[in-house]
């Protein structure tokens, strides 16, 4: 047993190593900080000059990969550029190609069709009959060369009162009403009065039974039908089937079967006989 001085003075002993103890503690942690604060700044300091390992490492990582993306864009670049002038270039051809096929054809088509103007020409010449004078005077007409100061000696065409537009007939050259007066003859000498096909007569299908569509509902035979309404559909040498009707357009009716399929019945069918319907009230 320990009396009470005893106590006492051991629990100052206590106090005193526990002081003790707390006071190296916290020299420890101060000394700790300041070696661990010490090796931060020498870290830093060794990455800011480009020494430190661990920047050195990833920045090898990524010039490399710098390296090998600059390369591959540049490759890239390459074909692009490439392309856009194979492009080009296909594009120079292809008009060019075009450009000389439709000089061709314009040539052929003029060609063509002078050709064919001179053969009328001459077929009208020599099969109707005009005086070659007024072919020679208009020709030779347009051949001179016209003086300026000579005064025009052409003297004016007098028209009749009952023929139209006698202006617009008056700035037509001789040689173009005589072209189209042969070619008003040669047409009248074509097409005779009993050549002329008459048209067949147009046969006009007769609908047996009526039916329409209106405001989204379907009228046949004197009934009306909407949506979700069972029918009864009825076709030649076949049993009735029974669906419900789901959608009704301008000429088709949409209906659905027991068994879940959906089929569409237009209603120009209806008109001819071929499918017939009728309420289902069972």
């Amino acid at each position: 047993e320990m009396d009470d001085e005893d106590c006492e003075r051991r629990r100052m002993e206590c106090l005193d190593e526990m002081s003790n103890l707390e006071k190296q503690f916290t020299d420890l942690k101060d000394q700790l900080y300041k070696e661990r604060l010490s090796q931060v700044d020498a870290k830093l300091q060794e990455v800011i000059a480009g020494k430190a390992p661990e920047y050195l490492e990833p920045l090898a990582a990524l010039q490399e990969n710098m390296q090998i993306r600059t390369k591959v864009a540049g490759i890239y670049r390459e074909l692009c550029l490439e392309s856009v002038k194979n492009k080009y270039e296909c594009e120079i051809q292809a008009s060019r190609q075009h450009c000389e096929s439709e000089k061709l054809l314009l040539y052929d088509t003029v060609q063509s069709e002078l050709e064919e103007k001179i053969r009328r020409l001459e077929e009208d010449r020599h099969s109707i009959d005009i005086t070659s004078e007024l072919w020679n005077d208009e020709l030779q007409s347009r051949r001179k060369r016209k003086d300026p100061f000579s005064p025009d000696k052409k003297k004016p065409v007098v028209f009749s009162l009952t023929f139209p537009r006698p202006y617009i007939v008056y700035m037509l050259q001789d040689l173009d009403i005589l072209e189209d007066w042969t070619t008003i003859r040669k047409a009248m000498a074509t097409l005779g009065p009993h050549r002329v096909k008459p048209e067949p007569p147009v046969k006009l299908e007769k609908h047996l039974h009526s039916a329409r569509s209106e405001e989204g509902r379907l009228y046949y035979d004197g009934e009306w039908y909407g949506r979700g309404q069972t029918i009864s559909i009825d076709k030649k040498d076949e049993c009735p089937t029974s669906a419900i009707i789901t959608t009704i357009n301008h000429d088709e009716v949409w209906f659905k079967r027991p068994d879940g399929s959906k089929s569409k019945l237009y209603i120009s069918q209806l008109q001819k006989g071929k499918y017939s319907i009728k309420h289902n009230h069972n």
